[in-house]
């Protein structure tokens, strides 16, 4: 199963709510795409909800520390939700935990951005 997206809007932060899988290739480039055009439209508060992620692997956490950096150099900010516990070991494992803003509430994630 490959990634899918979809994005709904509370109090001024994009959600994105993901599921599936973030891998090499399709999965990693729709998320790009995403992230890109929100952007473009000036939409810089960016909750990526990665509850339904069932699988991430090395270039999905690439992709994720593409996605935060771009987001930063265009004055926006990009935070992670609901991280499972697979993906959660595997940034712990790669160092970046202490990169993301990871939060596991998000209503609490949504204030975070004000």
């Amino acid at each position: 199963m490959s990634m899918k997206i979809s994005t709904r809007q509370v109090d001024g932060v994009t959600i994105l709510d993901c599921s599936g899988r973030i891998t090499l290739g399709e999965g990693s480039i729709i998320l790009r795409d995403n992230v890109s055009q929100l952007l473009a439209k000036g939409q810089k508060k960016i909750l990526l909800n990665l509850g339904e992620i069932n699988y991430i692997d090395s270039s999905g956490i690439g992709e994720l520390v593409t996605a935060f950096t771009t987001a930063r150099k265009q004055g926006g900010e990009l935070k992670l939700l609901n991280l499972t516990k697979k993906v959660h070991d595997l940034l712990q494992i790669t160092k970046l935990y202490t990169v993301f803003d990871v939060k596991d509430d998000e209503a609490a994630a949504v204030k975070s951005f004000n």
